[in-house]
């Protein structure tokens, strides 16, 4: 069962980065079939699919900022979080090629490319990947989704983020999904952002959800049921 998380982390995170990628490739060699609206929607609608399909075996983290965010809490324990980390940029990688296999004129991949100064887009990227984890820690438990409408929580936040921080920084949030189309491109440009903002995100949100929930957000019954699965 533990070797199955780290497969479901691989495949989810493959179809989050297929997916979404896909949906900005295609909006550029299509003349904006999809658009802004469009684009955001596919990445929160992929997550929320994921969520559904893989979140009772792994916890659909999708994400190694997430995944550091749980540890962070103490609702994973830290010895999963290497080969959770490892599987998600595996599955990202294998998305990122495929893409280029699809698109071999794509310049980008999909990659994440700041349209402002650094630290704005640090700050950016920061902020959307608190509220991110913010409401993830709220509705799970452990390091598992809770609830049939977490899913839809999850994604329409990263839906709604994407809408809003999209034309800055790409509103990655994901050191996986940055790294694979940026290794894959060749674009490689300030991809630190987006490996370093996410994680502070992260880890921003474990004591905000402490201050917010009190010790009922990460309490100790957390911490043992990291292990349940």
């Amino acid at each position: 069962m533990i070797n199955n998380r780290y497969t479901a982390e691989g495949i989810g995170t493959f179809v989050l980065v297929f997916a979404g990628c896909c949906a900005i490739v295609v909006n550029q060699a299509f003349s904006g079939v999809l658009g802004h609206v469009g684009v955001s929607l596919v990445f929160g609608l992929v997550v929320m699919a994921m969520i559904y399909a893989v979140g009772n075996i792994s916890g659909a983290h999708l994400n190694p900022a997430v995944t550091i965010g749980f540890a962070f809490a103490g609702r994973l324990e830290k010895k999963y979080v290497p080969a959770y980390i490892v599987s998600q940029v595996i599955g990202a990688l294998a998305a990122a090629v495929l893409l280029r296999f699809l698109f071999p004129t794509s310049e980008t991949l999909g990659a994440t490319i700041p349209t402002v100064n650094v630290l704005r887009a640090f700050v950016m990227e920061t902020i959307l990947t608190f509220i991110l984890m913010f409401v993830i820690l709220n509705v799970s438990t452990g390091h598992m989704e809770k609830g049939i409408m977490a899913g839809v929580a999850v994604g329409g936040t990263i839906a709604i983020e994407a809408l809003i921080g999209g034309p800055m920084t790409g509103a990655s949030m994901n050191p996986a999904r940055s790294l694979a189309p940026a290794l894959v491109s060749g674009h490689l440009t300030d991809i630190w952002i987006y490996i370093a903002a996410p994680i502070l995100g992260a880890y921003l949100a474990y004591p905000t959800c402490r201050w917010v929930q009190g010790p009922n957000c990460c309490s100790t019954v957390c911490q043992k049921s990291s292990t349940s699965v």
